[in-house]
């Protein structure tokens, strides 16, 4: 169904806007009005979806936190006009407007409507809580950029740890960090990252950091091994994984290679059994991404092992102060 969406701030915002609110949030649902008016629509943007006959059917707000993260909310699409692809148009337009704006987008999703907003390229990122007696997780997307240039491509799980079976291709940096903290930030126990050095621009970033620690400290088994050929520039320049190392040793671990034994010339960070971002060489930003691949991880893994069984720890590191 052809849709058109259009955006207006809440003081210039139509009244459909809130009447599409009203009915399907209070009156449906039965949402309290006072927690769903709320602070917020003086700040966000908010989009609504028309026919060509102009006739209102949906409506969602975005708005952001600190310039780098984008949530998107409230929406929602009349009873009458739902399962007609809507939906998906008005969300497919909200990842489009944040490309190259916000870093990630976030959003909360009531229960039942995780695998639409899954199949649109977020993953669950909390445990189910309540929110006005309806069941949510929080979601996210950690590339909204890359998913705005790949609407249209038919993947049915787009960026799915376990799901998504098409490779991606990365021939810049920005794909491949936003490539690299969505594999990272489904992790659910292991991950395993072989790299020459701990590039700075790769690996010393806030959210990457984030992404490790949350991971480090979801499970009592989570295990984090960092397999490395110099630590010389970390010695020389602090790094954020590296102090996050030191305080919780004994789910972050890092290794040297040893170069008397055989490794591999191409760097890859595997995350549990399926995940794999994988770099042709060293120095350049060009390769693939699987979310679904257990044969590559398995072989990799034993790759990894093997390096890792004959690496050896970092005595420098070790002896840094705090």
């Amino acid at each position: 169904m052809t849709v058109r969406i259009r955006k207006y701030s809440w003081q210039l915002a139509p009244g459909h806007i809130r009447a599409i609110r009203q009915k399907v949030f209070v009156e449906e649902q039965n949402v309290p009005p006072e927690l769903e008016w709320d602070d917020t629509d003086e700040i966000a943007d908010h989009f609504l979806a028309v026919l060509p006959d102009n006739t209102p059917v949906g409506v969602a707000r975005l708005f952001s936190t600190m310039g780098e993260t984008g949530h998107i909310g409230r929406m929602a699409i009349l009873p009458a006009f739902r399962g007609q692809g809507i939906g998906e148009t008005l969300l497919q337009h909200l990842i489009a407007e944040s490309a190259g704006q916000y870093q990630e987008l976030k959003l909360s999703a009531q229960q039942h409507a995780l695998a639409f907003y899954e199949r649109a390229g977020f993953h669950v990122c909390s445990e189910p809580y309540d929110d006005a007696g309806i069941p949510h997780l929080d979601m996210r997307c950690l590339a909204p950029t890359l998913l705005a240039t790949q609407a249209g491509s038919g993947r049915l799980t787009p960026l799915q740890l376990g799901k998504d079976p098409q490779s991606w291709l990365f021939e810049s940096e920005s794909s491949l960090l936003e490539l690299m903290d969505s594999v990272v930030g489904q992790t659910s126990q292991r991950l395993w990252l072989y790299d020459r050095i701990l590039d700075h621009d790769l690996y010393d970033r806030g959210r990457f950091r984030e992404l490790i620690s949350d991971l480090a400290r979801r499970h009592r088994l989570s295990e984090i091994r960092l397999l490395i050929h110099d630590d010389e520039p970390l010695i020389k320049r602090r790094h954020q994984l590296v102090e996050l190392m030191r305080r919780l040793p004994s789910r972050i671990d890092l290794r040297l290679i040893n170069s008397d034994y055989p490794h591999d010339d191409q760097p890859f960070l595997i995350a549990d059994r399926e995940g794999v971002v994988y770099r042709h060489d060293f120095i350049r930003p060009f390769g693939f991404a699987s979310f679904a691949d257990s044969g590559r991880v398995r072989l990799l893994s034993e790759n990894f092992q093997r390096m890792w069984n004959a690496g050896r720890s970092s005595l420098e590191l070790r002896e840094l102060p705090i």
